[in-house]
């Protein structure tokens, strides 16, 4: 436990910590990255470049400061970034490094102002959030490891089949190449998928939401091609899945993991709302209440540029015709002409609250939803307008958290 001093002196650097957090969690992972390079194999390179992994370190530190008397209000942040950890293999021996980088960029980026008092509360307080992380994740990797069909960090999968769902999501169908079990999963959550990429010095790891019910022989996982746009670059895993993985070729996977999961126990009517590649989770939610046998009412909200890019759009319309309690409905921003004529669509635009209102029978309901975060931000504004419970709205960001107030 922190005494009460290093407390209140942990607490007078949160205003600090506001104006200059990112600072430092740049200059964070550029002294890490130059001592330890590496941990280039474990970081996703991309969210680096764009800044948000960045921005999600600084978010994580502001609430561990902020809350550093009440530790177990911030266990579920802790939880979800344990869940990542584990997915990506990051272990007890990686703290240290963290910690010494994370302290010397505090003390660089903050001159004078960092006295050796603040760094040595700073150093006692990393020590008590990291022993967080490290039992949290502890606990993760037992249970990965240790479930029916479960494994430790990477596992070699062979890809069965690979199937394109619309012009920029393709899904790639995945084995184990033991023949053996695999574990179960959540409906919700995401495996690793490990790349060696050739002409690439580091691997990369990037994650990918399952998009199939669990219970079935083989894993699923739809994959959007990231093509460069201004000065946003590439996706190099998804632009190698798409063009290099072939049926027959061998991916490393980490065992399923993930806090954004669909509540079973719940028997109130479900609302999965998605943009564009964030339908993968719902997917494998909606599959999973149909398979269950749950009568439990499915209003199931798809947002897409347009038919050509809507991904699984004919699976979802067979579940709503075989299931009476399932209703679809489709939201396009820019139909083509082919959509106008075949009336393929609900809604053209943007998703916004009167629509939203007009197709959900009941706001006593239980809201997911995932997609880009400018979308995430006009849903999670629209459901709170119209006074859903916080506690009824679930959400996941693809990539490092971020806030959607």
């Amino acid at each position: 436990m922190l005494n009460q001093k290093t407390i209140d002196i942990i607490k007078s650097t949160v205003p600090v910590l506001e104006v200059h957090g990112t600072t430092i969690t740049k200059r964070f992972y550029q002294r890490m990255f130059a001592n330890h390079p590496e941990l280039l194999n474990i970081f996703n390179h991309a969210n680096q470049k764009q800044g948000r992994q960045q921005t999600a370190l600084a978010n994580a530190v502001y609430a561990a400061a902020l809350y550093i008397d009440k530790l177990e209000t911030i266990l579920p942040v802790v939880k979800q970034i344990g869940h990542k950890h584990r997915s990506l293999g990051i272990k007890p021996e990686h703290y240290p490094i963290v910690g010494e980088n994370l302290l010397g960029a505090i003390k660089e980026v903050l001159g004078d102002a960092a006295t050796d008092e603040i760094i040595e509360a700073w150093a006692e307080a990393y020590g008590v959030i990291a022993d967080a992380f490290i039992s949290v994740e502890a606990e993760m990797y037992e249970q990965a490891e240790n479930q029916p069909g479960g494994w430790a960090d990477f596992r070699e999968f062979v890809v069965e089949r690979k199937v394109k769902e619309s012009d920029v999501i393709t899904s790639f169908y995945l084995v184990p190449k033991d023949g053996k079990e695999i574990a179960s999963y959540e409906p919700g959550q995401y495996v690793s998928v490990k790349m060696e990429i050739p002409g690439e010095e580091n691997t990369h790891i990037r994650q990918y939401s399952l998009s199939d019910a669990p219970g079935n022989p083989y894993y699923r996982i739809s994959v959007k091609r990231e093509d460069a746009i201004g000065d946003k670059p590439a996706g190099k895993v998804s632009v190698y899945l798409w063009e290099h993985v072939n049926e027959g070729d061998i991916l490393p996977l980490s065992a399923p993991a993930g806090d954004f999961i669909l509540d079973q126990q719940d028997d109130r009517p479900v609302v999965l709302i998605s943009g564009g590649v964030g339908l993968t989770p719902m997917m494998s939610m909606l599959k999973t209440l149909v398979k269950t046998g749950s009568n439990r009412p499915v209003t199931f909200i798809h947002a897409a540029q347009n038919g050509n890019v809507h991904a699984m759009r004919d699976s979802v319309e067979e579940l709503a015709a075989q299931h009476p309690q399932v209703k679809a409905f489709w939201c396009y921003e820019k139909p083509t002409e082919q959509d106008r004529a075949a009336q393929a669509f609900h809604k053209e635009g943007y998703i916004d609250l009167p629509w939203l209102q007009s197709v959900i029978a009941d706001k006593n309901a239980s809201f997911y939803f995932c997609g880009p975060v400018p979308f995430m931000k006009t849903v999670n504004r629209a459901l709170k307008e119209w006074g859903v419970p916080a506690q009824d709205i679930h959400f996941e960001f693809f990539g490092p958290a971020g806030t959607l107030d």
